[in-house]
C-alpha cells in the first residue's frame, strides 16, 4: 500500500476540456440525471442511456491530458511503490498520460460490462452497437462500466484499503459533494494538500495542511515539490 494518495475529481480534467454534469454547455445540459445516470435507468431508458455514453466516449477521444496529469505520471513512475492515484473521474486522461493501475472509483468510460456474467471489455471510443449487439458470453444486454447514482460502488472498498497506510493525502479538483475527503483525514495522515479552483461548502479547508485555490495546472509544481520533500524526509 502507498504512503501517498493523490485523490482527484472533475477539476483535474476540466482543463483538458472534459465537462461534467455540473457544467453548462456540455453533453449533460440537455439530459436529466435520473434518465441517463441513475439506478434503474437502463431498464426503462436503455437506448437513450447507451446513446449518451456513446457520445461521452467519443467526446474524450481527442481530449489530451494536461500538465497536472503528466506531472503526476512522472511522480508515480519515479515513486511507484509510494504513490497511489485514486480518481472519481471516468475519463482516461491519466491513462493517456501514461499512468498505470489508476483506481477509478466510479468506473471507466471506455469499458462496457455485463451485469449477469461479469464480461468486461475496453471498446475504446466506439459506439457499443458497433462492437457488440449483446454480451458475447451470455447474450444479455451490455452496459457502460459506470457507477450510476444510487448504485453500489465496489471500488470504494479498495479505496479504504489504500487509505489504511496513507500518510500524505493530496486532493485535487473535487467539490466534496460526492465523496467528502474531510473524512479521510486522521492522525495517521501527517500532511494534506487541498487544491481546488475555489472553496466548497462541502469541504472544511481548515483541516488541511495546505490549501491551494487555483487551477490544477498552476498548483501542480508546488504539489510535486511538497510530495518529493515529504518522501525524502
Amino acid at each position: 500500500m502507498a504512503k501517498i494518495i493523490i485523490f482527484s475529481g472533475a477539476g483535474i480534467s476540466a482543463e483538458s476540456g472534459i465537462s461534467t454534469f455540473r457544467d453548462t454547455g456540455g453533453l449533460w445540459e440537455n439530459h436529466k440525471i435520473e434518465e441517463i445516470c441513475s439506478a434503474g435507468c437502463l431498464e426503462w431508458n436503455y437506448e437513450a442511456t447507451i446513446e449518451f455514453y456513446d457520445k461521452r466516449r467519443l467526446d474524450i477521444k481527442n481530449k489530451k491530458p494536461n500538465k497536472a496529469h503528466k506531472e503526476i505520471k512522472k511522480l508515480a513512475q519515479r515513486y511507484s511503490h509510494e504513490i497511489k492515484i485514486i480518481t472519481q473521474n471516468v475519463d482516461d486522461m491519466f491513462e493517456k498520460a501514461g499512468c498505470q493501475n489508476v483506481l477509478h472509483l466510479h468506473g471507466f468510460l471506455r469499458e462496457v460490462k455485463c451485469e449477469v456474467c461479469g464480461f468486461l471489455d475496453d471498446i475504446g471510443y466506439k459506439k457499443l452497437s458497433n462492437v457488440y449487439d449483446t454480451c458475447p458470453r451470455c447474450t444479455r444486454q451490455l452496459r457502460p462500466n459506470i457507477v450510476f447514482f444510487g448504485e453500489a460502488a465496489p471500488k470504494y472498498a479498495d479505496m479504504y484499503k489504500e487509505l489504511d497506510n496513507c500518510e500524505m493525502l493530496v486532493v485535487i479538483g473535487t467539490s466534496g459533494n460526492v465523496i467528502n475527503t474531510d473524512m479521510f483525514l486522521n492522525s495517521q495522515i501527517r500532511y494534506s494538500i487541498l487544491n481546488n479552483l475555489e472553496s466548497s461548502s462541502a469541504i472544511n479547508d481548515t483541516l488541511y495542511s495546505k490549501v491551494l485555490y487555483k487551477k490544477a495546472t498552476e498548483a501542480i509544481d508546488e504539489i510535486v515539490q511538497d510530495i518529493e520533500e515529504f518522501l525524502e524526509n
